[in-house]
């Protein structure tokens, strides 16, 4: 292999195997995912180090592509618990896994991602540092920062979330325009906040951002930009720490850029529906079309219990608007951990929304599986329905709690179902309700 990541490979004309696994399934010309990759407007997160990995592009011209979260924390410790979610997303089609564990022997549970899960897998190194080096943050030194995000890179992972736009004149904007609701609500980004306040010195994946990328590029690693500011809130989105740290990630994705590495931006957060589509568009423009990752976004607060919905509300008009990467969101946010059903039910609401915007976005083939299920559902076909779902043991279960003797119906509509009268009519038979 005469080239070292993908984006270097596709500006020198060169379709590796990733771009022709990838633009397969987008049922697109590999040269054309090849120009999207060479322009910066598409990415394949594939380290050469995970080598079960099945290549996926993410960029907003191509199908909209989910991301799920999992990890122990120490109030939930099983490494083994989690391998079960992993199995769980891998099963209802997750793109992508990240491993944002804060407890225990992260390393060997990211190896075993590595060594068993065909999903992008993503971490963020910063998380890991206070578990892998055991001592106060203020202690980690500036060398060892790049270290754990060298460490994760070895490790396999895919793409890397690191908070590289809270600098030192983010951080004194921010402190300077105290009118936000929830302040830094980012992990990393409150870490990384935290450890230069404690120090008095500049972020080092700022600082050291040339050594940073010199990592992403040995291992092809996707650098996922962190945004430390992104709102917390409905009240907080698109103020001037979130829109001057997105300036600075600009910035850093044309250096990046430079150095062959791909780069992903992640964007909110909570947002009003009314402002997420100016946002897409300002990521779009002052991130040079980069592709956009967000959180959601939730589109009100006051959901707790059921942020799935108001996640993919949000998470439907953003893909539908430019982001190409949905980070779901699970009926347990901001309450707990989530369990398996929570992991389920976050996968199916992300997908819900991914398809929705393609859809809107006229994705090639996109609408395939939907005109199949109007075919099923006028030929009252109950187990091609079944098979073109989400879902398909959640919709035969619940079919299947119907009353026996409406079978060939539902218990909504019974002897009146629409689609079954049409279809005697339409044959010449006649039809009596009963």
């Amino acid at each position: 292999m005469d080239y070292q990541t993908q984006m270097e490979a596709a500006r020198r004309g060169i379709i590796t195997p990733e771009i022709e696994i990838a633009a397969a399934d987008e049922y697109i010309a590999a040269d054309e995912l090849r120009q999207l990759i060479a322009g910066g407007q598409a990415v394949i997160p594939k380290n050469v180090n995970h080598e079960r990995g099945c290549p996926k592009a993410i960029g907003r011209a191509l199908s909209t592509k989910i991301n799920v979260n999992l990890g122990v924390s120490k109030d939930c410790a099983n490494f083994d618990v989690e391998l079960s979610k992993v199995a769980e997303a891998e099963k209802f089609g997750a793109d992508a896994i990240m491993d944002l564990s804060t407890v225990g022997d992260t390393r060997a549970f990211r190896r075993k991602l590595a060594e068993t899960c065909k999903a992008a897998l993503g971490s963020v190194p910063i998380y890991d540092a206070l578990v892998y080096y055991d001592k106060d943050l203020e202690k980690i030194t500036s060398d060892e920062w790049l270290n754990i995000a060298r460490i994760h890179a070895e490790d396999g992972m895919d793409f890397m979330t690191i908070h590289c736009g809270m600098n030192r004149a983010t951080a004194a904007r921010f402190k300077r325009n105290r009118n936000r609701l929830t302040n830094i609500v980012s992990r990393g980004g409150s870490l990384m906040f935290a450890w230069m306040e404690m120090t008095g010195r500049e972020n080092p994946f700022y600082e050291r951002f040339d050594e940073l990328l010199a990592i992403c590029r040995k291992y092809d690693v996707t650098l996922s930009l962190g945004d430390a500011c992104r709102p917390g809130s409905t009240n907080d989105a698109n103020d001037a720490a979130q829109i001057e740290e997105m300036i600075t990630l600009g910035e850093l994705t044309k250096t990046a850029w430079e150095q062959d590495v791909q780069v992903i931006i992640e964007g909110p957060g909570h947002m009003t529906l009314d402002k997420i589509a100016a946002n897409m568009e300002l990521e779009r423009t002052l991130c040079h079309g980069a592709p956009y990752y967000v959180l959601g976004p939730l589109v009100t607060d006051i959901a707790p219990g059921y942020d799935h919905i108001t996640a993919a509300i949000g998470g439907a008009v953003a893909a539908a608007n430019g982001a190409a990467f949905l980070c779901y969101v699970t009926p347990a946010e901001h309450l707990r951990l989530p369990n398996e059903q929570d992991v389920r039910d976050g996968i199916i609401a992300a997908k819900i929304a991914a398809h929705a915007a393609d859809l809107a976005k006229n994705i090639p083939r996109a609408a395939d599986r939907d005109n199949e299920m109007s075919k099923a559902r006028q030929a009252v076909d109950w187990e091609k329905m079944y098979s073109l779902s989400l879902d398909p043991d959640n919709a035969r279960k619940t079919h299947e709690e119907s009353a026996p003797e409406c079978a060939d119906t539902c218990t909504m509509c019974g002897k009146f179902c629409a689609m079954r009268n049409m279809n005697l009519i339409l044959n010449g038979e006649k039809v009596t309700a009963k």
